[in-house]
C-alpha cells in the first residue's frame, strides 16, 4: 500500500457519520469523510427539522446510557458550534401500563434511575389538552429532560466542527466499493478516485449493505407529514403538546410535537411495526407523496388530536435502514478487522448520533466504549 491519504475514512455523513467525524478529527487523527451527496441532504435518513430526544430507551434499556452520553455532546456540539441544537421541551410517552410504549419506558426508568413523572388519564389531559379520546388505561410516562432535536443544523455543526479540527469532507462523491489492501483499505469511486486509508468507518445509511453486503437490512420508505390546526389554537403550542409518542389502535404509534416558535404547522407522524410502509431500493425511491401515503394517520389524528384535520399542510418521504430486531448494527463485522459499521437506526437512532459518534471512534482506536453494546453486534443474526 502506497502511502494513504488519511488514517480513517468515513463513508456517509449523515447523523451518525457526522459526529463520527467530528469525534475523530478532534482526537488528532487524520481523517476523510466522504458522501454521496451534500450535507444535511434530503436523500437519506437526517433530515426533517426536528426530532425526538429521549432518554427513557423503550426500545432497550441498554440503549439508556448512549443516550445520556449523547445529551452531554450534543451540548458540547452546541458550545463548539455556538448554535442551538436541542430544545428540552419534555418529552411524554402515553398508553397502557403494560404497553410496549408506557411498559418499555418505565422498565428503562427503573433500571436506570431516570426523573420521570407518571400522569394517568385526567392528569394527562389537564397538561397536554390536544390529547382526546384517550382510554381509561393509558397513562403517560414524562421525561422532563426530553425534547426535540434539528437534525440539519446538527449535522452542518459537527461538520464544521470536524472541518476546524482538521477533518477533510469530499461531497457529491459516491463510493462504488471498499478493497482490503495489505496494509489498510483502497476507497473507490464512482468517479474513478481512490483513496487509500487505514481504517473505515461505513455509516451509509441506506446503503450501507451496498458497501458490505450480507448485513440483515432493509430500507423502509415512511412519511413525513406536517398539519395546520383548522383554527389557532393553544393546545397546539409546543408548550402544551410537546414531544410525544402515542400507542393508539391496531399497535400503531402516534408521534410528533406542536408547533415550533414562530411556526404555524405540527410534526405528526405514525410508527407502524412495519405493516403499512412500503420496502423500498434507495436508488429508485419514489419521493413524491399522495393521499395513500396518509390515510391511516389521518384516521388515527381524527380520534386522537382532532382539531388539526387529516390531511398535512406539508409531506415528503423519509427513508430509514431497519434490522429484524429493530437494534442497531455497531461494530466490526467479523473477518474485517479495518472496517467498523454503524447502521440500522430502524427510526429511533437519531436521538443517538453523537453518543454512537464517539462509539465509533473508540471502535476505530480499538478501546471498549464506555458501556456494553453486544446487543448491536453486527454479526449476532449469524
Amino acid at each position: 500500500m502506497t502511502a494513504p491519504d488519511a488514517d480513517i475514512a468515513v463513508v456517509g455523513l449523515g447523523a451518525w457519520g457526522a459526529s463520527a467525524l467530528w469525534q475523530l478529527a478532534r482526537r488528532g487523527l487524520r481523517v476523510i469523510g466522504v458522501d454521496r451527496y451534500g450535507p444535511a441532504n434530503i436523500n437519506g435518513s437526517s433530515y426533517g427539522e426536528s426530532r425526538m430526544f429521549r432518554t427513557a430507551c423503550l426500545e432497550h434499556p441498554g440503549l439508556v446510557p448512549l443516550a445520556q452520553r449523547s445529551r452531554e455532546l450534543w451540548q458540547q456540539l452546541e458550545r463548539e458550534s455556538g448554535t442551538r441544537l436541542l430544545e428540552p421541551t419534555g418529552a411524554m410517552l402515553i398508553g397502557p401500563e403494560d404497553g410496549r410504549i408506557v411498559g418499555g419506558a418505565l422498565r428503562a426508568a427503573r433500571e436506570h434511575s431516570l426523573d420521570i413523572e407518571v400522569l394517568d388519564r385526567d392528569a394527562l389531559h389537564r397538561r397536554s389538552p390536544a390529547h382526546e379520546a384517550l382510554p381509561a388505561d393509558h397513562i403517560a410516562v414524562v421525561e422532563p429532560a426530553g425534547g426535540l432535536t434539528l437534525p440539519e443544523a446538527t449535522i452542518r455543526a459537527a461538520l464544521a466542527s470536524a472541518r476546524t479540527a482538521g477533518a477533510q469532507i469530499l461531497t457529491d462523491t459516491r463510493v462504488t466499493a471498499l478493497e482490503s489492501e495489505s496494509a489498510g483499505t483502497a476507497v473507490h469511486t464512482a468517479a474513478g478516485r481512490v483513496l487509500r486509508v487505514r481504517q473505515v468507518v461505513v455509516t451509509a445509511g441506506p446503503w450501507l449493505d451496498q458497501l458490505v453486503p450480507g448485513l440483515p437490512l432493509e430500507v423502509v420508505r415512511m412519511p413525513t407529514t406536517w398539519f395546520t390546526p383548522r383554527e389557532p389554537d393553544e393546545r397546539f403550542t409546543l408548550e402544551r403538546l410537546p414531544v410525544f409518542m402515542r400507542e393508539v389502535e391496531d399497535g400503531d404509534v402516534l408521534w410528533g410535537h406542536g408547533t415550533l416558535p414562530g411556526r404555524t404547522e405540527l410534526k405528526l407522524g405514525l410508527e407502524d411495526g412495519g405493516r403499512h410502509f412500503r420496502v423500498v431500493d434507495p436508488e429508485t425511491l419514489d419521493r413524491s407523496v399522495s393521499p395513500s401515503d396518509w390515510s391511516v394517520l389521518g384516521r388515527r389524528l381524527a380520534d386522537a388530536v382532532p382539531g388539526v384535520g387529516q390531511e398535512p399542510s406539508r409531506a415528503t418521504a423519509n427513508i430509514y435502514a431497519r434490522t429484524p430486531d429493530g437494534q442497531f448494527l455497531i461494530g466490526r463485522p467479523r473477518g474485517n478487522p479495518r472496517l467498523v459499521v454503524a447502521g440500522g437506526c430502524s427510526s429511533h437512532g437519531f436521538k443517538h448520533a453523537t453518543g454512537v459518534g464517539e462509539v465509533l471512534a473508540d471502535l476505530v482506536q480499538g478501546k471498549e466504549p464506555a458501556f456494553p453494546l453486544g446487543f448491536t453486534d453486527p454479526d449476532r443474526f449469524e
